[in-house]
């Protein structure tokens, strides 16, 4: 008897922040096109924040808003037909959010909102979407089957994602314990590593989160072998002028070979 075909390995890829519709077709656009010659390998999605409602700075560019950033992302899912997700930070946003995207992702600094987790949960089963939690700094992944609890009142399991995203350590330091993995993957969901935002420098640039971007393929690398399900990765033309997270967000001409060296390591586990 054949096994089973592994399932995909999950790529969520885009910018921290939807800046601009042109520049997300742009990003949009070489994914697929570089990532393309992997087939049913991969399942890719395309994320992108209408709202970053958790800047260090006052001063920060949150982003175009959620009535302009969902318009970014249909259309985006519509031209290059590629499923998307975005943040909600309120729950009175969820049934809005969800008519058009396909995974409603909760911040990590929200991931222990009851309201929001639950209402996001009912829109997404309602729109047949998913859920994915980033599991917050502050919480050991023994502790985020309690999200899971709460989503699943309302949400399959199946449609239920954890994500990985480093723990406080110290000062301005995030360190990313692989064993979370298997751990949150035990309450019956897949697990997802945030390979961006665990090497961020929490508060690092005084004004703004700094990050060590030259750390993210060694640890996604990890995470994969460690049996993590997918990777969530921000990627930029040009990185140094992205309007959020420019410390961590990997160039746009080195996804292609990141993914490949990723899909590899999946594929031997």
């Amino acid at each position: 008897m054949k096994p089973s075909p592994k399932p995909p390995l999950l790529l969520f890829l885009g910018p921290c922040v939807l800046e601009s519709e042109s520049l997300a077709l742009e990003i949009a656009h070489q994914i697929k096109e570089d990532l393309q010659p992997l087939g049913e390998k991969i399942q890719l999605f395309y994320k992108g924040s209408f709202d970053k409602a958790n800047r260090t700075s006052f001063d920060a560019y949150r982003g175009p808003g959620m009535e302009k950033g969902l318009a970014i992302l249909e259309l985006v899912k519509k031209r290059f037909n590629l499923p998307v997700i975005t943040d909600i930070h309120l729950p009175e946003q969820a049934e809005t959010v969800a008519s058009v995207v396909d995974v409603l992702q909760i911040p990590a600094f929200l991931c222990r909102q009851t309201d929001l987790i639950c209402t996001a949960a009912l829109a997404a089963k309602k729109y047949n979407r998913m859920l994915k939690v980033k599991k917050g700094q502050f919480l050991s992944p023994e502790e985020a089957g309690n999200i899971v609890k709460k989503a699943e009142h309302y949400l399959p399991k199946d449609k239920i994602l954890l994500t990985e995203r480093g723990s406080s350590f110290g000062y301005n330091n995030l360190v990313v314990d692989m064993s979370s993995f298997k751990i949150m993957q035990s309450f019956g969901v897949r697990a997802i590593y945030d390979a961006t935002h665990s090497v961020q420098r929490p508060g690092g640039l005084g004004t703004a989160t700094g990050g060590k971007r030259e750390h993210v393929e060694v640890l996604a690398r990890a995470a994969v072998a460690a049996g993590a399900d997918g990777v969530f990765i921000e990627t930029h033309p040009t990185p140094e002028k992205a309007l959020s997270d420019a410390s961590t967000a990997l160039p746009l001409s080195s996804i292609k070979t990141l993914v490949e060296k990723l899909v590899t390591i999946y594929q031997v586990i």
